[in-house]
């Protein structure tokens, strides 16, 4: 069983979205109670799955066979069959993304009282989770774009699941058509690495790939593609309208796949490019990228009226100094600081998933308490929903890179860093998080103190199912914030090495173990 977890935690995902229709007909409470088993179960193997690779190292996965070798023709050695190649970069991942899927799927259950059309609803979750573990897992290059229009379709459907309200339908349909831009562009790089090297496998393609100008067109191509994906200024606008419109548990999976793509740049620069091509602009291009992504996400939080839209154009600002770390480290090579920017964008994939969930989930118990997320409407709720302002409390500071928080460990790396390649760049990062953390201090007063608005005079924290992924979520921003140290050892330096190391990835799957 222990052999056979990467598949796993991809079927069992697939067989409850296919399930789930069948499993709604029975009774709501079973559907219920399915999802929350088959969630749990997903978390289970992707626990054990990350111990595994911690313990063996690179894990490879071929389906239909023991070993990739053993698919092979004798005079060839390459995998040619679907394989998965899991190392340090997606262990790390899977985590992240088990700990927003589980949060939400917990949140979920006693959010959407409505039964209508609800086993269609767990069935794209599902869905939606299978593709983020695809992306993670895959090691070849077609795979990734089919587990990528896997997640890009189900979460398009997902933002516009809510379809009496015009806005979620226009924000899954932007999603929609944002993403599928950015399938064709991945699309046709793959199709031009295959015409030039014959292979789809990313450890094959990275011992190819030598610095043509088809590998250049091709890596732009990706870069624009996975750019696009993750919410990057200026391909950003699909990210404000699917976050804030979608409901709380559906954008905690999108920020998980936004994640992924984030995951898939990395994957993509460092592993399968980084070592033989050579573009002198593209550090300095991506630099740019994320200072733009993080000014345009800070000054765009501070006009917002509406909650949600606060908190989504925060988290345009969070993907720009993962960016900025990258970056970073491009620039740099990785070795001395570029090693540690390095390390501060793969922790802060970590914190600004668990930062964002937190703050969509605290708006998502404003707005079933009070039925608004009009900041003008608001006011006064800390008195009658005491644990929902702490908890923002907390999410604000972490999310605003403010100590003892998780957000302060990862951003301090990044300032590190940036201020050993230029000190202007630390400055305009560190600035940014001063307005930031002022504007969340702006919309924690407007929410939850002042004056109390008679209207919300009913207003409660929600229920106790609901509270417990919100303090999950809190225990693991104060966690992460006083121990730092022990999320970087376990999961963060070893996804650096597995980056660092492209050498040894080649030669794991192209040996065959």
């Amino acid at each position: 069983m222990i052999q056979h977890l990467p598949a796993l935690i991809i079927a069992l995902p697939l067989l409850t979205a296919f399930l789930m229709p069948l499993i709604g007909r029975i009774s709501p409470t079973f559907r219920k109670l399915f999802a929350f088993i088959m969630i749990f179960l997903v978390a289970i193997i992707g626990i054990l799955l990350v111990h595994e690779v911690h313990s063996k190292g690179i894990i490879l996965y071929t389906f239909g066979a023991p070993q990739p070798g053993e698919t092979t023709p004798s005079s060839l050695k390459i995998p040619v069959r679907i394989i998965f190649e899991i190392d340090g970069l997606g262990a790390f991942m899977v985590i992240v993304s088990i700990i927003l899927a589980f949060t939400a799927m917990f949140y979920a259950l006693p959010y959407f009282k409505e039964e209508r059309g609800l086993d269609r609803f767990y069935a794209l979750l599902f869905l939606l989770l299978a593709g983020i573990l695809g992306m993670e897992l895959t090691g070849d290059m077609f795979n990734f774009f089919v587990f990528l229009e896997i997640a890009s379709i189900s979460a398009s459907a997902l933002i516009a699941f809510c379809i009496d309200r015009s806005e979620t339908l226009e924000a899954g349909i932007k999603y929609l058509a944002i993403s599928s831009i950015g399938a064709l562009f991945f699309l046709l790089s793959v199709g031009l690495l295959y015409g030039e090297y014959d292979a789809l496998n990313m450890a094959m393609l990275a011992k190819s790939i030598s610095n043509t100008f088809i590998d250049k067109m091709a890596l732009i191509l990706i870069l624009g593609a996975l750019l696009m994906k993750a919410g990057i200024a200026p391909m950003h606008m699909w990210l404000p309208d699917a976050y804030a419109e979608a409901s709380p548990p559906v954008t905690l999976c999108v920020i998980a796949a936004t994640q992924a793509s984030m995951y898939g740049l990395l994957r993509m620069i460092f592993t399968i490019f980084h070592p033989s091509i050579d573009i002198a602009f593209l550090p300095a291009l991506i630099i740019a990228l994320s200072l733009i992504t993080i000014g345009i996400g800070a000054t765009m939080t501070l006009i917002q009226n509406r909650l949600t839209r606060a908190i989504a154009f925060a988290g345009v600002a969070e993907m720009g100094y993962i960016l900025l770390g990258v970056g970073t480290a491009m620039y740099a090579g990785i070795k001395g600081y570029g090693e540690v920017a390095l390390e501060g964008a793969i922790f802060h994939v970590l914190n600004d998933a668990i930062d964002m969930g937190l703050l969509f989930l605290v708006a998502g118990s404003v707005y079933l308490a009070t039925r608004e997320l009009d900041m003008n409407n608001l006011g006064g709720l800390a008195r009658r929903m005491r644990f929902t302002a702490i908890t923002f409390l907390i999410a604000l500071l972490a999310s605003s890179g403010m100590p003892p928080m998780n957000g302060f460990a990862s951003k301090l790396l990044i300032y590190e860093s940036t201020y050993a390649l230029n000190p202007i760049l630390s400055i305009i990062a560190i600035l940014a998080s001063i307005l930031m953390l002022a504007i969340f201090v702006r919309i924690f007063y407007s929410v939850f103190l002042g004056p109390e608005l008679p209207n919300l005079r009913d207003a409660r924290d929600p229920p106790v199912l609901m509270l417990i992924p919100m303090l999950i979520l809190s225990i693991l921003i104060i966690f992460l914030g006083i121990f730092p140290s022990y999320a970087i050892d376990k999961l963060v330096d070893p996804a650096v090495r597995s980056l660092i190391d492209a050498k040894g990835y080649v030669s794991a799957v192209i040996g065959g173990g």
